[in-house]
């Protein structure tokens, strides 16, 4: 009766079970040392049947390897469906080996051909690999010669399990071992009386094969197969704001979250691909920022480290490799591009913010206009001037209510620093509280009250500075009562409804925020669904719209804008080829706002040559950092005569008429 024959040809089982052990043993190690890595501040929020389905679809069904790249995620579908396979096949030998024998007859039959089409599929995904690298040479693909070695070891495994197959039926002859269709095929290489000899040798290779790859496991690229899982689950949970109340010898310079991304990273080089300062030739790479990451965790916060003599040689690892490159930590934009494209939700950017704290607390490496920055805003609530009182100047002859002396009304205006300082941005400011009147809309500022939110303090990892700004601010808010807050720069918007979220849930304050703050876009979009603002006569242009990263892909909103644009008549909005969450960035978040970097302005016209691609006559956004990165562009690049750049507010006012719109283009 057909059927498995365990060990067959095999006389020294025992060694097998032997190197088995020593393999779980380094497996085991390998795992406990990665491990150690993340169980401290590691919290388990409790099972959700959400998350569940959601890493499910992404780990299993590689839901967000297939965007943007069907041959990647062919490719991957190929390899894990396959190595499941066959990691079910063996479980079920196991399980018929020691427990229950139920492997037989026509049962056995069907499972040795399921086998057998993993084993191709598994070949097939891993043969596309190297052809993708090798032979295509994505551009996004490293080709380093370690690179060919995890696919060219399972290949090997691969293949040196079908020739064992084909050794053992060439020995046997048996007709029913036709149902193992490649193992049969195959076996016409081998001769009757040389095929008990060379199965045996091929047995113990393919033997030492996979167990040399389950040692290895914990140690190589592939253990991102049992990290990402672990990341995708817990990614729709925060990285946490930093815990001020410990010690500095307390503080490790990375949290559990940071770890599992390290160990999560596929090496891919999506994010490379996809981030603005790469794409321009700036010094950083998401990929080889976390690579540098990675060796240097892996080396400092290594469980090893209790052993002297293992410690003494990873402290010497450690100061005689190149570690994270401090510099290149300033030239993230903070645009989350990298975090939207990642197939395993990666975050390097919290993990350049890190580096930045880190840099931040030294004193030595910050940017002298950065710095310079921090100082000010410390002083004079804002980043921009050496003064105070000067955030209610853009408002002169407006006579707005001012929350902040005790004047009524039903939504806040929170201005933010630049929108009310800086002379280009004071436009965004006139244009909403112009259409905020237009509809009959009961707001007020904070007047010369107004402190920052604490946005640029926390982005560029300055975690005191915007605990006191987070302290001034919420406090203020909650003397006045405030429940309805609307900001003018899509980082304000993120830092009050997210960051301060944050801080709350660290500070053990359950329950929603006191207040609601949106982004303009959204109150006007609301605004246009109500039928209180309308354009009765519109504005005949064609326009492209320049999604904030802050908006778009951290406060994943898109549609608002968008809607407020397709309400006025005339208007014709084309697409760029980078839009919506996939937007090119401008290059002003993430502090670079506050300092010089060289060739700093080749990301904003980067985007006005995918603006002028479009034939659009005019550039709209919903920023006041992209306004000013985009405007200097315009006038730097040579687009003066061909774009006009403007905000979504003096859009608006224009189509209406109204006083607050800039000239027009």
């Amino acid at each position: 009766m057909p059927a498995r024959v365990p060990f067959w040809n095999i006389e020294a089982a025992w060694l097998f079970y032997l190197l088995t052990a020593l393999a779980l043993a380094v497996f085991g190690l390998g795992l406990a040392i990665n491990l150690a890595r993340w169980r401290p501040g590691f919290t388990w929020g409790g099972f959700s049947a959400a998350r569940l389905k959601a890493t499910l679809a992404d780990a299993l069904l590689g839901r967000r390897i297939w965007r943007g790249d069907a041959s990647a995620g062919l490719m991957h579908a190929l390899i894990l469906l396959g190595f499941l396979g066959l990691f079910l096949a063996t479980c079920l030998v196991a399980i018929d080996h020691y427990l229950v024998s139920f492997l037989h007859g026509r049962l056995y039959l069907v499972t040795s051909a399921l086998w057998e089409i993993c084993g191709l599929v598994l070949m097939a995904g891993l043969v596309w690999a190297l052809i993708r690298r090798y032979l295509q040479r994505v551009p996004r693909l490293e080709r380093r010669p370690a690179d060919a070695l995890l696919p060219a070891w399972l290949l090997a495994i691969a293949l040196s399990g079908f020739l064992v197959e084909a050794a053992r039926i060439a020995a046997s002859g048996a007709a029913w071992e036709r149902w193992s269709f490649l193992g049969w095929g195959l076996s016409g290489l081998f001769a009757p009386a040389s095929a008990v000899a060379a199965h045996a040798v091929l047995w113990w290779t393919h033997a030492a094969l996979s167990l040399g790859l389950i040692a290895w496991l914990p140690f190589s690229r592939l253990f991102h197969a049992l990290a990402a899982p672990v990341n995708l689950y817990f990614q729709q949970e925060p990285h946490p704001l930093a815990d001020l109340s410990l010690a500095p010898d307390q503080v490790r310079e990375f949290s559990h979250r940071h770890f599992l991304t390290l160990d999560a990273c596929t090496r891919c080089g999506r994010c490379v691909e996809a981030c603005p300062s790469a794409r321009a030739g700036e010094p950083l790479a998401p990929r080889g920022f976390v690579r540098d990451a990675r060796l240097y965790t892996r080396l400092k916060y290594n469980l090893l480290t209790k052993i002297p003599w293992f410690r003494r040689r990873l402290r010497q690892e450690l100061t005689s490799r190149p570690t994270i490159d401090p510099e290149q930590a300033w030239y993230c934009t903070t645009c989350a591009a990298c975090v939207e494209v990642c197939p395993v939700q990666a975050s390097p950017i919290e993990l350049i913010r890190q580096v930045r704290s880190a840099l931040v607390e030294q004193g030595s490496t910050v940017p002298p206009l950065l710095a310079q920055s921090l100082e000010r805003l410390a002083k004079y609530q804002n980043p921009w001037l050496a003064k105070k009182g000067q955030k209610a100047a853009w408002a002169k002859g407006l006579d707005l209510p001012d929350l902040a002396k005790g004047d009524p009304a039903e939504l806040l205006y929170f201005v933010g620093c630049t929108t009310s300082l800086d002379t280009r941005a004071q436009g965004l400011a006139r244009g909403l509280t112009a259409v905020l009147a237009h509809c009959g809309v009961a707001f007020g500022t904070l007047g010369k009250a107004e402190p920052c939110c604490g946005d640029i303090a926390r982005r560029v990892g300055e975690n005191g500075l915007f605990e006191e700004q987070r302290e001034d601010l919420s406090g203020l808010l909650a003397d006045i009562g405030v429940r309805e807050v609307v900001t003018s720069s899509p980082h304000c918007h993120r830092t009050l409804s997210h960051d301060y979220a944050l801080a709350r849930t660290r500070d053990g304050v359950t329950g929603p925020m006191p207040f609601r703050a949106r982004h303009y876009s959204q109150v006007l979009a609301e605004l246009v669904e109500q039928g209180r603002l309308t354009f009765p006569t519109g504005l005949a242009v064609r326009a492209t719209f320049h999604d904030p990263c802050y908006l778009a892909r951290h406060s994943r909103e898109v549609r608002a804008p968008r809607r407020v644009l397709a309400a006025i008549p005339g208007l014709e909005l084309v697409e760029m080829a980078d839009h919506g969450r996939n937007g090119l960035c401008c290059g002003g978040g993430g502090g670079r706002m506050w300092h010089e970097l060289p060739g700093q302005g080749h990301l904003a016209r980067a985007r006005l040559e995918q603006a002028m691609a479009t034939g659009a006559a005019l550039v709209v956004t919903a920023c006041p950092l992209c306004l000013i990165m985009l405007e200097d562009a315009r006038k730097a690049g040579g687009f003066e005569d061909r774009l006009a750049v403007r905000d979504l507010n003096e859009v608006v006012c224009l189509a209406l008429g109204l006083e607050g719109g800039a000239n027009p283009f």
